[in-house]
């Protein structure tokens, strides 16, 4: 059969999804998303961010000297947080166009991306797009790709205009190798990816690579051992369109009235259910949350439809986990677990925009291991989960290893940035006279928040990087804990540095000043540590002239007056219930 299976990898925004919509153009699968370009986004969120959020596989029909040859093509996300979804959509394939940006050069995820399908064993056809511009250097760029990949032959198109789309798209066909087929094996196929019907339940992403699968036959899943009967099989096009059977080699989907999406994990093998004993496909692992934080709803009526919104939500992002939990002040909400920072902002804006939840949303922290003094190691992923001072032997904190590219004119300024978040510089390495590749060790708490954008502001937004948790090592962190008006705000608690720790607080005790609002009372704003108080502010009362009736007369009378008032005061602080907006809870995450 002539297939090829093959995939786009490249750094954000250098041109993967406009090149995916010149393919499906010359293979004739039109779309009216065409017209707007990049077919393949289809979230709106996609579209505007300019990057790839879901895989989604295509199917394509290319003719070439009079004979036909079936594409398939399984576009993958260009970010750092989703890199789990890219190696096994790799997996699914046998070679791989290395885009890159003729006026950005070779940046921190195309080098990412490269590695994962060098142990892939992937056939990698490097691609320069964007020739077209004035500004592309590409001389340049050929110099970098050659230094990465020691490849000669270099592929140089224009994705908008289609210049040179044709000639890469035949050197798919003459240089990525056809899949082995083994129709005659016990069924194996790779699970990539996943989608929620409501009618036919779970839809199945699959590359099978021995065996075969067809309606009405039952299949297991490794992993869970789970047996289910497949109800339909077929291929993608820009819809999923139903066939009789799906063959060694190939790509496509199947239903089975799987209801709980939890059962369909990416990189699972799948089985006929008659060998349960077969050695599964390579490189399994369940997605780990690495960033953590709180989803509430702004009144908590709202919770009964923003958990229906996280269900659905769930249900097209396997990486997503989340558990009920109640907060004193914000009544019940969900504690959630994320790829990574970017991941948090996607699932943020897609419950606002496309579910139209209005939701507070708490710091994002990490996890931590905590050794306590009878031996017994803990997680947590919540600050108010933290166990008493007196109980803990030492605590292990993820650390990150990060690589940074940049020009060398902003080395300065970025050995800067990594020592103003704690981070150990390891090594720099030249790609090119211009620019360098920085290696350095970085808590992992110091890079969930804002890490990018003070990256791109230092480097006056050419600067680009990549991450891997690397080791857990020690540190020398506490919990603090928010108190107001003498009630603790289990949702406001943070772990910091213990030398960070009064800064940090007095800083959101300011911010949270100017948004809560005055009451008929005081109202003592404090940060604790170990039941210490470490920092405190307070809010001013409303004041209401009490002497304005008193003309004249004794001055005792007065003296009376306001001993009354004051006692009111006393007794309305004790019963006074302190509403806190969700702007105080959203000032916090703006301190570093």
């Amino acid at each position: 059969m002539n297939i090829r299976n093959f995939s786009v990898i490249a750094h954000i925004d250098h041109g993967k999804s406009t090149l995916c919509d010149r393919f499906l153009e010359l293979c004739g699968l039109m779309s009216p998303l065409l017209k707007e370009g990049q077919a393949l986004d289809q979230m709106s969120l996609e579209r505007e961010r300019g990057i790839t959020i879901k895989a989604h596989p295509v199917r394509l029909i290319y003719k070439k000297g009079g004979e036909e040859f079936i594409l398939n093509l399984i576009d993958t996300p260009g970010h750092v947080d989703f890199s789990y979804e890219v190696s096994r959509s790799l997996a699914a394939c046998e070679g791989a166009i290395l885009l890159v940006d003729a006026t950005q050069g070779v940046e921190a995820q195309t080098l990412s991306h490269y590695y994962l399908a060098k142990e892939n064993n992937l056939k990698i056809i490097p691609v320069i797009n964007k020739i077209d511009l004035p500004n592309s250097r590409i001389e340049e760029v050929k110099e970098e790709i050659f230094n990465l990949t020691n490849e000669k032959n270099i592929s140089l198109v224009s994705a908008k205009s289609g210049i040179g789309v044709k000639e890469l798209l035949d050197r798919v066909v003459n240089e990525i190798p056809s899949p082995l087929i083994r129709k005659d094996s016990p069924l194996k196929a790779l699970i990539f990816d996943s989608h929620y019907d409501k009618y036919k339940g779970v839809i199945v992403h699959i590359r099978v690579f021995e065996g075969k699968i067809k309606k009405g036959m039952k299949i297991m899943l490794y992993s869970t051992k789970k047996v289910f009967e497949v109800i339909e099989v077929g291929i993608f096009e820009l819809d999923l369109k139903e066939t009789n059977e799906l063959n060694s080699g190939e790509v496509g989907y199947f239903a089975a009235l799987i209801r709980d999406p939890k059962d369909i994990r990416v990189g699972d093998t799948v089985v006929d259910y008659k060998y349960p004993n077969v050695e599964p496909l390579p490189g399994f692992k369940v997605l780990k949350p690495v960033v953590f934080a709180s989803i509430y709803p702004t009144l908590p009526q709202g919770f009964e439809s923003l958990r229906k919104s996280i269900e659905k939500l769930y249900l097209n992002d396997p990486g997503f986990v989340f558990e009920p939990e109640d907060s004193s002040q914000l009544g019940p909400g969900f504690r959630c677990g994320f790829l990574g920072s970017l991941h948090l902002e996607i699932v943020e804006e897609r419950l606002e925009r496309e579910f139209g939840e209005s939701i507070v949303i708490t710091y994002p922290s990490t996890k931590y291991k905590i050794i306590l003094k009878d031996g017994e190691e803990i997680e947590i992923t919540n600050p108010s989960k933290f166990p008493e001072e007196s109980k803990i032997k030492e605590i292990l904190e993820p650390i990150a290893l990060v690589k940074i590219i940049t020009p060398k004119d902003f080395i300065g300024d970025v050995l800067k940035l990594i020592e103003i978040r704690r981070g150990k510089f390891l090594n720099m390495i030249y790609i090119d006279p211009n620019r360098v590749i920085i290696e350095a060790k970085i808590p992992f708490s110091k890079i969930i928040y804002k890490f990018f954008d003070d990256l791109k502001s230092v480097t006056k937004g050419f600067g680009t990087f990549d991450y891997t948790i690397d080791t857990w090592e020690k540190g020398d962190l506490t919990k603090v804990d928010i108190v107001v008006n003498g009630k603790l705000v289990d949702a406001l608690s943070f772990i910091a540095y213990k030398d960070e720790a009064y800064r940090k607080a007095k800083e959101i005790l300011n911010k949270m000043r100017g948004f809560i609002p005055k009451q008929l009372f005081e109202v003592v704003l404090q940060a604790k540590v170990q039941g210490k108080i470490i920092a405190r502010e307070s809010i001013a009362p409303l004041r209401k002239d009490v002497l304005q009736k008193c003309y004249g007369g004794d001055v005792t009378r007065k003296k009376k007056l306001l001993e009354k008032q004051k006692e009111g005061k006393k007794r309305m602080k004790m019963i006074g219930n302190v509403e806190i907006p969700q702007e105080a809870f959203l000032s916090i995450t703006e301190v570093e």
